[in-house]
């Protein structure tokens, strides 16, 4: 258990981005296509946050063309590129499933006033 523990460990970003349930974000991916790749920026809230140490992830959801979309990015990936906070959000819930439901004005986090 300990090898495994120290394993995990090494194996850890060391710039692990911050992110917080409710900010909005920029998560730039590493898409591969044949032999290219390219970056793909995804940009949403963060409604959930699971796990932790090597098996941390965070959801994001965004809305486009009226159809919702949410992906699960494990945050000591490498094909996570990296993450950039837009602004953060101002939420008293671990989880914010509760925006799947709504429309509009009322899917919107209140921003954090710093």
């Amino acid at each position: 258990m300990d090898a495994l523990r120290l394993i995990s460990d090494s194996s850890l970003k060391t710039n692990a981005p911050e992110v917080n349930v409710g900010d909005t974000v920029k998560v730039h991916v590493r898409i591969q296509e044949g032999d290219k790749t390219r970056i793909q920026i995804f940009e949403g809230t963060v409604i959930a946050k699971k796990h932790g140490g090597i098996n941390e992830t965070f959801t994001v959801r965004r809305v486009a063309h009226g159809c919702g979309m949410e992906r699960v990015f494990p945050v000591h990936s490498p094909v996570v590129e990296k993450v950039e906070l837009v602004r953060s959000g101002k939420v008293r819930r671990a989880k914010l499933y509760y925006l799947r439901g709504r429309v509009g004005k009322a899917a919107k986090v209140k921003s954090k006033i710093r």
